[in-house]
This record gives C-alpha cells, structure tokens and sequence, in this order.
C-alpha cells in the first residue's frame, strides 16, 4: 500500500488510483472512509470482499459539491434542497433515487443511494479530481470499529487496499445522520451528529416559507 501525504500531489495520486478502479483509505469529517468510483463494478467488489460486507449493505457516496451531485446522480427532491442549503458541508447523509450509471451493488439492493457533502475539503478535492461523488464506506472490516487515524487503521485492510491518502486525525465523532428525502416528508433512518429535530426544524420552516409566498 502507498501511502501519500493529502497535499495537491497526493490528492492527484489518489485520483489517478480511483479512476484506475484502485481502492484509496480516505480522510473525511467524521472518520477514514474506503473510497472507489461507484460506477465500476470491478472495483465496488473489490470493497464488499475486502470489508466482508453484505451486499444488501449500501455503500455512502460523498461528493464535492451540489452541483456535482445534480450532474452525477440527479436533482435533489425539494425537501433534499432545503436540508443541503442548511446542513451541507456537513455531516448529513441524505437518500435520494440512485441512477442507472451506478452499480447496484452500491445501493444495497434498495434502488437508493445514500450522499453527502463533506465539511472536510480533502474529501472534497478529491471527489472534484475524480469529477464524480465517491464511495465513503467506514475503513474497517465489517463489525470492527471505525477509526479517526490512519495509522489506526487494520492491517488487513492495509494489505489490500492501494493507496492511504494521510490527512492526519480526523474529527471523529458520532456518523452522518441518514435522512430519506425521497418521501413528502423527511424520514431518519439513523440518527447521527445532526439532532433529528433539528432537521424537522428545518424543513418545516421552509414550508412554512413556501405556503407564504404563494
């Protein structure tokens, strides 16, 4: 495994591994993530075996921006657009319709997909050299711990991964919450750093808003 400092060098490097089908160790604003293209079957096996994670688990994506979101994957639902303008960058996971582009794999079989933006901006230059959103799933074997260091992560994983991209410690913490947005309202499917009624806060002011302005 090549490990590379999260300097413009090793982000370009990272890159180049990822749009190779490679498999990169990646720093996020939470913890370190295994990150592929999403769209490459070869290499979205290659996370589900070395994980050995089920496929009827979905993979997260992460991305550098709403926009890249809306060119890759597809516009946001109206409830999906209030919640980014308020919490992305940021630790919001939101599930929105998956495109065909993607293999199924990544949406664990449920026609979903789950996407961020993250408030780390190596994560962000990352997804914006690959010119796509990204997997983001936790590096760690599945029923293992998550980690906040890369020199923390397993050895296992280690051997079989190509690169680290070496951003020092994250910021740990609780995981992204998971909202569902592809509803008439919003539903939470894991609660996580952002308090669930803070988010109903959200969106029911935009509505409010909305039924103003009319």
């Amino acid at each position: 495994m090549l490990r590379v400092a999260a300097d413009s060098p090793g982000i370009d490097s990272a890159a180049a591994t990822i749009r190779s089908g490679g498999l990169v160790i990646i720093p996020t604003d939470t913890l370190y993530g295994i990150a592929v293209d999403p769209c490459r079957a070869d290499a979205v096996a290659r996370v589900f075996a070395l994980k050995e994670r089920s496929t009827t688990s979905a993979l997260p994506l992460v991305a550098a921006d709403l926009a890249q979101i809306e060119r890759s994957l597809g516009a946001l639902p109206p409830i999906g657009g209030c919640l980014a303008a308020a919490f992305w960058p940021g630790p919001l996971t939101m599930l929105m319709e998956a495109p065909p582009t993607l293999v199924p794999e990544v949406t664990g079989g449920t026609g979903l997909i789950g996407v961020r933006v993250p408030a780390h901006e190596v994560t962000r230059a990352l997804c914006r050299a690959c010119d796509r959103p990204l997997t983001a799933t936790s590096a760690n074997l599945s029923g293992e711990p998550p980690t906040d260091d890369p020199d923390a992560v397993d050895q296992r994983l280690r051997l079989h991964v190509d690169l680290l991209l070496d951003a020092g410690r994250t910021p740990g913490g609780p995981p992204s919450s998971i909202v569902d947005v592809t509803g008439l309202a919003p539903r939470l499917v894991r609660a996580g750093a952002i308090a669930w009624e803070e988010i109903r806060r959200c969106v029911e002011h935009s509505q409010s808003e909305r039924r103003w302005s009319v």
